[in-house]
C-alpha cells in the first residue's frame, strides 16, 4: 500500500498583509463620525428633584440669600482673575455662594487702567469657560459665543491632525 504524502504547504511570507485590518477601518469610521457630529454647548445640569426643605425653615418660606459684598468679589477676583477671558475689556464671572452651594453670585467685570469695576448681574449671559481653568476655583469664567466657536474650531483641527498622524504612523508601520 502506497501511503500518500501530504502536499507541501506554500512558503509563509514574512511580510504582513498590505490590506488594512478591519479594526483599523472601524476605528477610522468611528473617529470620522465623532468629528462630523455637531457640537453642543455644555449646559449645567439642572436639578430634577428639588432638595428636601430644611426643618429649621418654615414651609413655603425661603430665607433670602445675603447679597455678596463687593469686597468679597474684589478679593477673590484678585486671587483667581488671571483665568478671565476678556472681550473689549469686559468679562462675566460667577462667584461660589456657600449659602446656596452654587455659583449664584454673578458679576460683570470692567477692566480699566485704574483697576477693575464690578457690577452685579442676575445671571451669566455668556457660555461658561470649560477649558484652561482650575477645577477648584471659586469663580466660573465666561467667554463669548465667538470665542467658544474659535476654540472649538482649533480643537477640531488639533483632533483631526492627531487622527491623520495616527493613520500615517499605522500605514507606515504596516508597510514595514
Amino acid at each position: 500500500m502506497d501511503e500518500e504524502t501530504p502536499a507541501p504547504s506554500p512558503p509563509s511570507s514574512d511580510k504582513p498583509s498590505q490590506a488594512p485590518s478591519w479594526a483599523m477601518v472601524g476605528f477610522l469610521l468611528g473617529a470620522l463620525f465623532v468629528l462630523a457630529l455637531p457640537h453642543h454647548e455644555a449646559e449645567e445640569p439642572s436639578a430634577a428633584v428639588p432638595p428636601p426643605p430644611s426643618l429649621a425653615e418654615p414651609p413655603g418660606k425661603k430665607l433670602p440669600l445675603t447679597p455678596p459684598r463687593i469686597s468679597t468679589i474684589e478679593a477673590v477676583f484678585d486671587a483667581y482673575g488671571q483665568d478671565a477671558v476678556w472681550d473689549h475689556d469686559t468679562t462675566q464671572v460667577a462667584l461660589w455662594n456657600s449659602e446656596s452651594d452654587s455659583f449664584a453670585d454673578c458679576f460683570e467685570v470692567l477692566r480699566t487702567p485704574d483697576g477693575f469695576f464690578f457690577r452685579s448681574i442676575p445671571q451669566l449671559t455668556h457660555p461658561v469657560l470649560t477649558h484652561g481653568v482650575k477645577a477648584d476655583s471659586p469663580l466660573r469664567f465666561t467667554e463669548t459665543a465667538d470665542q467658544r466657536a474659535e476654540w472649538l474650531g482649533e480643537k477640531n483641527e488639533e483632533d483631526w491632525r492627531a487622527l491623520q498622524d495616527t493613520i500615517k504612523n499605522q500605514t507606515s508601520h504596516d508597510s514595514h
